[in-house]
C-alpha cells in the first residue's frame, strides 16, 4: 500500500514539476518493468524464460546495467503487485514514448508471452488490452506478433 501510495505520489509531482528528466526516465523504467512482469504472470506461472527475457529486454532497451535492471524488476513487481489497472502503467508510456517505441514493446510483450514456448489466452488478451491502451492500430499489434514469432508480416 506504502508503494502504492508512494508512486502516485511521485508521478503527481513529476506532473506538478513539469516532469524532471531523470524522474520522468525513471517512472518510464518503472512502467514498463510492471506491464512486463504483468506480462509474466498471466498465465500465472513464470517460467525462466520470461524472467530472462525481461531482464534482457530491460537492459537492451533502456541501457540499464545488470544491476539496475534487478533493482528494477524488484520495483516492476512491487508495483505490479500494488496495481489495480493497466493504465497507471499504460498512461507513462503514452506520455513518455512516441509511437514505434510503443509498437516496440508491444512486440516485447508478444517475446515474453512466447518466451516458454506456448501462448495462453490469458497472455494475449493481456497484449491486446496493452496495445489498445498505447493507441496502436489492430495491424501494429498483429506486426508486433508476427514478428515476434520471426515471421514478417506483409
Amino acid at each position: 500500500m506504502l508503494s502504492r501510495l508512494k508512486m502516485i505520489f511521485d508521478s503527481a509531482l513529476i506532473e506538478a514539476s513539469g516532469g524532471d528528466d531523470e524522474r520522468c526516465e525513471h517512472a518510464l523504467h518503472r512502467a514498463a518493468a510492471a506491464l512486463l512482469v504483468e506480462m509474466s504472470r498471466a498465465d500465472h506461472v513464470v517460467s525462466d524464460e520470461e524472467r530472462t527475457h525481461i531482464m534482457r529486454a530491460l537492459e537492451q532497451v533502456f541501457g540499464l546495467s545488470r544491476a539496475e535492471v534487478e533493482e528494477l524488476m524488484r520495483a516492476g513487481e512491487e508495483d505490479a503487485d500494488a496495481a489495480t489497472s493497466l493504465y497507471e502503467f499504460t498512461r507513462v508510456l503514452n506520455e513518455r514514448l512516441e509511437h514505434e517505441r510503443k509498437v516496440h514493446f508491444v512486440e516485447e510483450l508478444w517475446r515474453i508471452a512466447y518466451s516458454d514456448g506456448v501462448l495462453e489466452k490469458h497472455e494475449a488478451h493481456l497484449v491486446r488490452k496493452v496495445a489498445n491502451l498505447l493507441h496502436l492500430r489492430h495491424r501494429e499489434y498483429i506486426g508486433g506478433k508476427l514478428r515476434a514469432q520471426n515471421i514478417e508480416p506483409d
